[in-house]
């Protein structure tokens, strides 16, 4: 599909970044054009820009993030509000509960993990730091999505859900249970054996708290039996202090 008309030259450049950004892995030329969409002609010329300014590297027709990419992603590291909030709840959670905790966030219809704290145990389960996954199943996605604003929630539902309106009708009422509840959990869903909780975190805004980052807790499915309760009460208590913090700041 091609995206030029609608979009924008500096548009051009980002979509090339968050492509290299999503991927994980190096790409080829033929990767990006369908990821991006653009032309390959246009496609070249972005890339050109990017590796002169340090942004994108090449290896051998394989493209990546370059040099300046990775001091964004340190400066991010050290400078991060919301993670560094966030630290040493997650670090106390995942030692009373010896599995692994995430901090994660939605953008662009994605969900997007930006802090790990891992389990001690050689069975674990975890996001990857980085790693992006769809807004639209796991316990994770579905506690950000319920959290959204009613009119943002809608129109982000429309997007992920298109013409499925059974699947929209469906997920529209457990995310209006998992508002009332406080928390989501899901087995399963995004990763097969993987069970999770997890609990938005509010920040304020000029419209008051918004939610647009949650604590969610990943362990093996096989190794939560009879501790559900608990594991979803500790990862709500930890969402709400680190509101509470960020709130205070």
């Amino acid at each position: 599909m091609n995206q030029e008309p609608g979009v924008t030259g500096a548009e051009r450049l980002l979509l090339v970044l968050t492509a290299l950004a999503s991927h994980g892995k190096a790409m080829s030329v033929k990767d990006m054009l369908g990821t991006t969409g653009l032309a390959q002609s246009t496609l070249y010329r972005q890339i050109a820009l990017l590796k002169r300014w340090g942004f994108v590297t090449e290896d051998s027709g394989y493209y990546a993030p370059g040099p300046v990419s990775l001091q964004l992603a340190l400066g991010f590291d050290i400078n991060s509000l919301l993670v560094e909030a966030s630290r040493e709840g997650m670090r106390q959670l995942a030692r009373a509960s010896q599995e692994s905790v995430g901090l994660v966030v939605v953008l662009n219809d994605q969900v997007i993990c930006l802090e790990m704290v891992e389990s001690p145990h050689s069975l674990r389960c975890s996001f990857e730091k980085g790693r992006a996954v769809p807004l639209k199943a796991g316990a994770s996605a579905k506690s950000l999505l319920a959290f959204l604003p009613e009119k943002l929630r809608a129109e982000t539902l429309d997007r992920v859900f298109g013409p499925d309106t059974q699947g929209r009708a469906a997920i529209d009422a457990e995310l209006d249970q998992i508002r009332a509840r406080g928390y989501a959990v899901s087995d399963s869903e995004v990763d097969p054996g993987v069970w999770g909780v997890s609990a938005p975190v509010f920040r304020r805004s000029a419209r008051g708290a918004v939610a647009n980052a949650s604590i969610t807790l990943m362990a093996p499915s096989s190794r939560v039996a009879g501790r559900e309760l608990q594991l979803a009460d500790w990862t709500l208590r930890t969402a709400h202090s680190i509101s509470a913090r960020l709130q205070a700041d």
